[in-house]
């Protein structure tokens, strides 16, 4: 059975950080694109680094966030 985010005891993971810096990045960046098309430029960035991090086990919010010290 599935918890919900609250009733969690640890900490978030940096896995889950980028998830929902991703996500939020995407969401906004969409909308906004609603008034200007050019914010899909950082849909696709967002995108292509995402892509880009699973080939090459690199991200670069990943290496901000093991700097702030959040667990791996």
């Amino acid at each position: 059975m599935l918890r919900s985010v609250n009733s969690r005891k640890q900490p978030w993971t940096q896995h889950q950080w980028v998830r929902l810096v991703a996500g939020s990045i995407v969401l906004i960046s969409v909308s906004l694109s609603l008034i200007n098309p050019y914010w899909l430029f950082l849909t696709a960035f967002v995108g292509l680094n995402l892509l880009q991090s699973a080939f090459t086990n690199w991200c670069p919010l990943m290496a901000l966030l093991k700097k702030l010290g959040v667990r791996g």
